[in-house]
Formats: C-alpha cells, structure tokens, sequence
C-alpha cells in the first residue's frame, strides 16, 4: 500500500494515470508527447507506476505498451471506503472498469500464496465459488474441455460457457468465456481469458488478461475483476470471504 500512496502523491504520475485512463494501452512514445517533459522522466514516473501495480507493461512487437490497472485502488477501497460508503458507491470508484471500453483489460495483483495453491483457487468449482460472487465454474480443464458458470441461486441456467484453450498448470491458463447472465452481455459474442501465474519469492504475480473485447463492449464482462481478484486475495491469505457489491448483488 506504501507504494500505492507513494505513486498517487505526485501530481505528474497521476497525470498519466489520467491519460491512460482516458486511453488505454499507451506506448511511451504516445505518451511523451501528451506530458510536458522529457522522454527520461516519463520514463522514471512509469517505472514507479509499476513498481507500485498501477500500471502494467506489455510488448506488443518492438513496442512496450502501459495499461491501467485498477486492482491496487480497488484494495484500497476495499480496506477503508468501503467500510463507510453505500455498497452501490463502490462501483463509481471504480472508473477503469465503469468508463473505458477497449479490446484488452489487463489486471494485476499480488497474493502470498504458492502457485499450486493459487491454480486450485482458480480451477475448483467449490473454491472458485468463494471469491466469484458464489459462481462456481466447471471443467475438466483439458484442451477443448467445455467449461461452465453455474450460480446456486439459478442452477438450470449457466451464467456462462467457454472452452479451455491452453492449460501450463500452476503457471497458465487460457479459456474461452461467453457471457450468459444478461440479454445486454450476450449480445457481445465470446471473449478470452488469460490467467497467468508467477512466482515472486514468498508470493505470486497473478496477472489476468481479459481481451478479444469488441471495442466498446459492455462492461459488464470485465468490470467485475478488480472486485473478483481482491477476493482471491483475501481468501488465499486469511480463509475469509471479502465483501464486495458483487458479492452483495448476487450472494
């Protein structure tokens, strides 16, 4: 959280904080040329960004392209705002996945936890229901393996289906996803979903890749993640179930 503060306290980085909010998925050289300042310093500020989890980095060719993302202000509402304001209020905090609408969302977040335990986290139905609003998720988890989103309250009707793309288990898994829950999100067709899992000493860089968006989908299909990866978190690192407006709407 040091790193958070640190990172939001200088009004330059919350500028470009600002611009890839407004656009995501930036190169530096787009970005350089929307802040007054020299190409070095731009590229201090993003280095700090990153350090502190607010940006994450993707090459694409010879290019490094900078995304938002959002996990790291989500846990800070989660740990002080939440406590106080209306459930409903959380989902105006959370701008990146209420306003933009691009082809790729990017989300990072960090769990002391190992990769064995963090892949079972994500692929057991019963475990999965815990942090994912009380939808469990089933497959078999093989290439071309069906892959379904059922929640207790409408067990005849998936929220959701997709197919495994890839499986690297504890490091990667690719799927599918088709949302089911809403006239609204199904009209958005099939999208795929990137779970990759990295060891960092005693803990694991999950970062989740939620792309082949239409551009200006819904955002309805990703703007639950930061609330889903925070309760990962919490689970894996305390047993306990995080309360979030999702978890409220449909618990």
């Amino acid at each position: 959280m040091d790193e958070v503060f640190k990172a939001l306290a200088d009004p330059t980085r919350r500028g470009l904080l600002d611009e890839l909010f407004r656009e995501d998925g930036q190169t530096l050289s787009a970005l350089e040329a929307r802040v007054p300042m020299t190409r070095f310093g731009v590229m201090k500020h993003l280095k700090l960004l990153e350090e502190a989890g607010l940006v994450v980095t993707r090459r694409r060719g010879r290019e490094k392209v900078h995304y938002l993302n959002p996990v790291p202000i989500r846990l800070i509402h989660d740990r002080w705002v939440s406590k106080y304001a209306q459930p409903w209020a959380a989902g105006l905090a959370d701008l990146k996945a209420t306003l933009e609408s691009t082809m790729e969302k990017v989300f990072e977040i960090y769990i002391r936890t190992t990769p064995e335990r963090l892949w079972e986290a994500i692929t057991d139905g019963d475990i999965r229901a815990k942090y994912n609003f009380g939808v469990r998720v089933a497959s078999d988890w093989t290439p071309g393996a069906y892959l379904e989103m059922v929640h207790p309250n409408s067990p005849d009707a998936p929220l959701g289906d997709g197919e495994v793309v890839s499986v690297d288990p504890p490091r990667k898994l690719v799927h599918t996803l088709r949302a089911l829950w809403s006239d609204d999100v199904k009209a958005e067709g099939t999208s795929r979903v990137t779970w990759d899992i990295e060891q960092v000493r005693d803990s694991c860089r999950l970062t989740v890749t939620h792309d082949e968006l239409r551009e200006g989908a819904n955002d309805e299909l990703y703007g639950g993640w930061p609330m889903i990866l925070s309760g990962l978190k919490t689970w894996l690192e305390t047993g306990e179930s995080l309360t979030t407006p999702g978890s409220l709407m449909y618990g």
